[in-house]
């Protein structure tokens, strides 16, 4: 089941999308006549570095013993077909194809083999980078945070399996990553138990599961689409903005 997030003549709606069609409150609506918005707005995106096997192999890294866990706010989210605003600080924007895990209900400590019970679904998520600003920090956080650096969307799919699915992007209709889940470091149970021991994850909260090899730049005019099978895509232009 695909849930959708959406506005419809000035109000915002929740809805079950099948068939192009979406299914609200007894009305029945074409996604042509609706603005997809994110699925959800979480209090935190909690991230994973360096998840994929391949993507080690592509830095010439060793795959780390546990997760590398960072932070994105809730001020970066945007949705699909939004723009994302390159900042005037950086000169190099890149891309991250990632599943997203969103959040059911409050999950603290929760063991691997509970974990199914605490995801609402999966969905589309793009980790935007300024890299440049990432290597000249020597830490992540502004370059993973400015505003329009986490599109999602654009729907939650509740009902998949995320333990191998292929997952893609693709610069301005080019095939830039390719590969799948299966390829994980740390599977969805075993991120949700890690960081579940070290935050409290609320309802709505997302854990983006780390990129696979193939990231790189993105300029004003391009445009991204991440793509996940089972899911959909998620799919933003790129634009400059005048301050960051």
């Amino acid at each position: 089941m695909k849930l959708v997030r959406f506005l419809y003549k000035d109000k915002v709606c929740k809805g079950v999308l099948e068939g192009g069609k979406v299914s609200c409150e007894g009305v029945t609506l074409s996604i042509e006549d609706i603005r997809i918005l994110p699925p959800v707005i979480p209090t935190k995106i909690a991230s994973v570095g360096l998840n994929y096997v391949d993507h080690a192999k592509e830095l010439g890294m060793v795959a780390p013993e546990e997760p590398i866990i960072f932070l994105k706010p809730s001020t970066s989210v945007i949705g699909h077909k939004d723009t994302i605003i390159c900042p005037s600080a950086s000169e190099r924007v890149d891309y991250e194809a990632e599943l997203g895990v969103v959040i059911k209900k409050t999950a603290r400590y929760v063991n691997a083999e509970d974990a199914a019970e605490y995801i609402e679904g999966y969905t589309c998520f793009n980790d935007v980078t300024a890299r440049d600003l990432q290597e000249k920090d020597g830490q992540w956080t502004r370059a993973k945070s400015f505003d329009t650096f986490a599109p999602i969307g654009p729907y939650i799919e509740t009902e998949l399996d995320p333990s191998d699915l292929g997952i893609r992007s693709f610069l301005n209709g080019t095939l830039k990553q390719d590969s799948r889940t299966s390829k994980f470091i740390f599977d969805v149970p075993h991120l949700v138990e890690f960081i579940s021991g070290v935050m409290t994850l609320l309802p709505g909260d997302i854990i983006a599961t780390g990129t696979p090899p193939g990231i790189g730049p993105m300029e004003p005019g391009d445009e991204i689409v991440v793509e996940i099978d089972g899911i959909g895509r998620l799919v933003n232009k790129v634009g400059k903005g005048s301050a960051g």
